[in-house]
């Protein structure tokens, strides 16, 4: 039997050991980081695919049609006998669906996405929960499906960071590779969404990352690349959107861009203080638990709906109809104004969704309704509305991020036409430029400033430094069925004089001393194996941040702590106050 035992314990042992060179691999080598980012793209890509579709096969159960925005006020297919006003009964019932389940399992999964993203980025070295990636998929595709007037990019950007995130916790990566990957599934999002490998990379390193690393970028731009090429095996290699190709017709029209850029400019501000104006009503209306409040919520979402039925879902159809010319004016300013309402309101009843479409939708009925006046002050020298409304949505987009690269890169890759990309520049820079006189913040960074958190302000420079960054590698723990003398020898062998157990299924029990299994040799009948010898030394977790190490190691800098995984069951490393005083000799985070 002894054999038996020691032979299971050589073999994990064994499986342990090629584990962790396989892990060690992943986490310090070039090589390991690109294999990750192209992991990552791949699971991101499947993930907006499957999205896509799951938001399709909701708004079919609601309404029998995969979009149903571009109709009209029509009934649905399953419920004719109800008119339209199933739009009523639509938002109600998918509330009641997904308010529980965001509610009970996931409150990140709430609204739209970008910001939680930003501040696990900023505040929380990466970790983001796993379940985000399921059940932000699920509730985002029933509150689109149901009629709620958000977009999938947010959520997509969500989900794929959260992917990204959860293979760093599995892998034990430090603090910046887990960043790292959160953004590569960030970039892969936005890359399978808009099939847009281009402005995917530029989206996570402006907005996510905050940063233009050189060493970052070829990582995420392989994820992006991996995630588009998944995408298109799926869904194709065409644009999501239909867009007519413009040019500038004369030399008088750039002065028309730089004034449509300011005013497009204002409108983004507006919608990003419409958006949070209503949140903040709904919060004050609000006196009844919240798993319920989306389902009661849609009764006013529903009614809106019924008046203006152009703003269920995500309405890529009806910005196509704004850019091709086939609303008037007074339309225009109709659904402008409607969806910065709907949009609202579906965030403020507890709805999951993003703002980065309905903010391309706002840009393209404000720029469209720019055009049609400059068209009709200046018929003969200035191209038809739609071109304006296709500048407008980027400028729009840079007004309300304040990522003016991003905002020129993906109308560029929307449209493949060279001949717009010197107008598009000068109105996404005036929109971001006035986007800043007039405001502090932007659309996303505003939701965590209520929060109070500022991801801008000075850091403490090691306010992002985690136990797993200093974690140092131990030597082979010991087993708790391993006799005295074979602990004797390895507590030895460590100038710690101390060492974490194992149990027989590899999980962290506690600690034995050098001193305790000397104590224990010395006395007449010593036990046969550590068990009773460890102590449980509560240990460190991995995404432990700098501060309450220092609080944790107090009565432990000589000998250390062990540094466990998320689960607490795996022992990733040590940590004393020696690997604390190193950080000042080194760039924090590395």
């Amino acid at each position: 039997m002894a054999l038996l035992d020691g032979a299971k314990q050589g073999r994990l042992r064994i499986s342990l050991g090629s584990r962790r060179m396989f892990q060690g691999w992943l986490r310090e080598s070039s090589s390991g980081v690109l294999v990750m980012a192209v992991g990552v793209g791949a699971v991101t890509g499947v993930a907006a695919v499957a999205f896509r579709f799951l938001i399709t096969a909701a708004t079919r159960l609601f309404t029998g049609y995969d979009d149903y925005s571009g109709l009209g006020r029509i009934a649905s297919a399953h419920w004719p006998g109800l008119g339209c006003w199933f739009l009523l009964l639509a938002p109600v019932a998918a509330g009641a669906i997904y308010g529980p389940i965001v509610y009970r399992f996931a409150p990140e999964t709430r609204g739209h996405g970008v910001p939680e993203v930003m501040y696990a980025v900023a505040e929380r070295g990466g970790h983001i929960a796993p379940q985000v990636v399921v059940l932000k998929a699920l509730a985002s595709a029933l509150c689109i499906g149901g009629g709620g007037s958000v977009g999938r990019e947010g959520p997509i950007v969500q989900i794929g960071s959260a992917a990204g995130s959860t293979i760093a916790q599995v892998i034990r990566l430090d603090t910046q590779r887990m960043r790292l990957l959160v953004a590569c599934g960030a970039a892969g999002g936005i890359a399978a969404t808009f099939n847009a490998p281009l402005a995917g990379p530029f989206f996570a390193m402006e907005l996510i990352l905050r940063d233009f690393a050189a060493e970052s970028f070829g990582a995420i731009v392989l994820s992006s690349v991996t995630a588009s090429v998944v995408g298109r095996a799926v869904l194709g290699d065409q644009a999501f959107l239909t867009l007519p190709v413009f040019a500038v017709r004369n030399p008088v029209e750039y002065p028309l861009y730089l004034l449509l850029g300011v005013a497009v400019g204002i409108v983004g501000v507006c919608f990003s203080k419409v958006l949070y104006l209503i949140e903040d009503l709904c919060d004050w209306a609000w006196r009844g638990p919240e798993w319920a409040r989306p389902a009661v919520g849609g009764l006013l979402l529903g009614g809106l709906l019924i008046a203006l039925p152009q703003m269920y879902g995500v309405g890529y159809p009806v910005l196509e109809n704004a850019v091709e010319g086939k609303y008037l004016l007074g339309m225009l300013a109709l659904l402008l104004a409607g969806k910065m309402v709907a949009t609202g309101l579906t965030i403020g009843i507890g709805g999951s969704g993003g703002v980065f479409a309905p903010t391309l939708f706002i840009g393209a009925m404000a720029g469209t309704a720019f055009g049609d006046i400059a068209h009709q002050i200046l018929p003969g020298a200035t191209e038809s509305p739609g071109a304006y409304g296709l500048v407008g949505m980027a400028a729009a987009l840079g007004g309300a991020t304040r990522a003016p690269i991003t905002a020129v890169i993906i109308l560029f890759e929307l449209t493949g036409e060279y001949r717009i990309i010197l107008p598009l520049m000068a109105a996404v820079a005036m929109a971001a430029a006035v986007s800043r006189l007039l405001s502090k913040d932007t659309i996303y960074t505003r939701k965590l400033l209520r929060r109070g958190v500022d991801i801008d302000r000075p850091r403490h420079p090691f306010a992002t430094v985690t136990a797993a960054d200093l974690a140092r590698p131990i030597p082979q723990p010991l087993w708790q069925t391993s006799d005295l003398a074979t602990a004797a020898t390895a507590l030895e062998r460590n100038p710690g004089g101390i060492l974490p157990v194992l149990d027989e299924t590899g999980r962290y029990r506690g600690c034995v001393s050098a001193r305790e299994v000397a104590e224990s040799l010395d006395l007449p009948g010593p036990p046969a194996t550590l068990a009773p010898l460890v102590r449980e030394l509560s240990p460190i977790a991995a995404d432990t941040c700098f501060h309450d190490i220092v609080i944790a190691l107090a009565g432990h800098g000589g000998t250390g702590l062990p540094v466990v995984d998320a689960d607490h069951t795996a022992v990733i490393g040590w940590v004393n106050h020696e690997d604390l005083l190193s950080v000042l000799h080194t760039e924090p985070g590395r």
